[in-house]
């Protein structure tokens, strides 16, 4: 398959923002200035009220790591939730996106569509992963799946990623508490801290997460690509290939693969499968990247947001890897993103992946159904109080115990 596949020409032409906005696929601007100021500023509002809030739920809890590490890991899954339904109910009311669900033979009964017209999956609550990059937004997406999942996982995703995310104030000290693997690129630096990690990923235990003596659920996110695809990313992928003298790729970048042997060589007999997903934005002209038209500006304030977002899972499992031999599972790993640039090819020349009926299980027929068509939405619209409800609680018991203290005090007064 590798040979078949055209060599990308790396040198592309500089984009300016009057190419971006001319023929945008998202459409044309659907608020003037004075919206987007106060779409921002109620942004601004929700960003800040919704994660304060975890944060400072997240400090409430932090003495339990001292006094119970399982109830302490339990309490932060609650919070972890709580993200999970900030980004879903942001994305929902800001920069609503339509969702397309489909799946090769090996997920096959594991998607399925709901009776109001959503999906749920029905993934393992133990799993690596792994996305090609295309947006910094990708993981919000692969998020509300977590959430979609069946039992719901979006209180146990973990992701790998840069360093510099962890000096973020608010956001920065949440995805810390998550036990989210911080890296900076230098593997001697690295491999300590994540091995340390995965070991408390593979502990088994007794406690409220896995409710008996064993392993915690756990979705491990990985980006094997390293960065999203752009014109800095795209020179980066043909310098790496030149390199090491193998094909470059066209629609999506050389996967890196020492990250992830390390993880599966780590959690080995604790994960059964590496789960992989394609994504595609739907509009995206040949030769350009998503980054460069989906904007956080496009999406959250100018109305613009990806007419589609197009998910295509394939299952992998570990065991049939070669996890003994680096060099034999980089070719594995490098052979799967040449499978994937393939299937981007066809998503471009026909507009959908290939086709997966029976990949697909729903409550109705499903003799002609591809995939599943849905949107980012929470099942119920008031779960997004479950964000507040720890701290509220938490107020009004400190008012409580403040009017009981006064009416003591002041009744000895008396």
């Amino acid at each position: 398959m590798a040979n078949e596949l055209r060599q990308r020409h790396t040198t592309q032409p500089e984009k300016t923002e009057t190419v971006a906005e001319a023929g945008h696929p998202g459409g044309e601007i659907k608020h003037g200035g004075a919206v987007q100021i106060l779409r921002l500023l109620l942004v601004v509002v929700f960003f800040l009220s919704s994660c304060t809030t975890i944060c400072i739920t997240q400090f409430i809890g932090a003495p339990l790591y001292w006094i119970d590490r399982d109830l302490y890991y339990a309490y932060m899954a609650l919070t972890k939730q709580s993200f999970g339904i900030f980004v879903t109910t942001l994305t929902h009311l800001w920069a609503p996106t339509i969702i397309k669900v489909s799946g090769d033979s090996s997920v096959m009964g594991e998607l399925r569509r709901t009776e109001d017209g959503g999906v749920e999956c029905k993934f393992p609550e133990r799993m690596v992963m792994i996305a090609n990059h295309q947006l910094y937004s990708d993981w919000i997406y692969l998020w509300w799946i977590a959430y979609t999942n069946r039992p719901q996982m979006h209180g146990h995703i973990y992701i790998i990623l840069k360093e510099s995310l962890k000096h973020i104030p608010i956001i920065g000290w949440g995805m810390r508490f998550y036990g989210f693997v911080f890296m900076s690129r230098k593997m001697s630096t690295d491999q300590p801290r994540l091995a340390h990690r995965l070991k408390q990923l593979k502990t088994r235990h007794a406690g409220p997460l896995s409710g008996s003596s064993g392993l915690d659920p756990m979705w491990l996110l990985l980006f094997p690509e390293g960065t999203n695809a752009s014109n800095n990313g795209r020179a980066k992928s043909a310098s790496w290939a030149e390199k090491i003298g193998v094909k470059d790729m066209e629609h999506v970048l050389l996967p890196r693969s020492t990250g992830m042997f390390f993880c599966l060589n780590e959690l080995k007999g604790t994960v059964d499968y590496v789960y992989d997903c394609t994504l595609a934005y739907e509009g995206v002209p040949r030769g350009e990247y998503g980054q460069d038209l989906f904007t956080l500006r496009s999406m959250y304030l100018q109305g613009r947001p990806p007419p589609s977002v197009s998910m295509y899972w394939r299952r992998f499992a570990v065991a049939d890897m070669p996890l003994d031999d680096h060099d034999k599972f980089e070719l594995w790993l490098r052979e799967r993103w040449y499978e994937k640039d393939s299937y981007m090819e066809q998503y471009l020349t026909t507009g959908s992946f290939p086709s997966t009926t029976a990949a697909i299980n729903g409550v109705k027929s499903t003799e002609n159904q591809e995939f599943i068509e849905t949107e980012v939405k929470l099942a119920k619209w008031w779960e997004v109080g479950n964000i507040f409800i720890v701290l509220a609680t938490c107020a009004l018991l400190a008012n409580i115990l403040a009017r009981v203290w006064n009416a003591v005090w002041y009744g000895r007064q008396a």
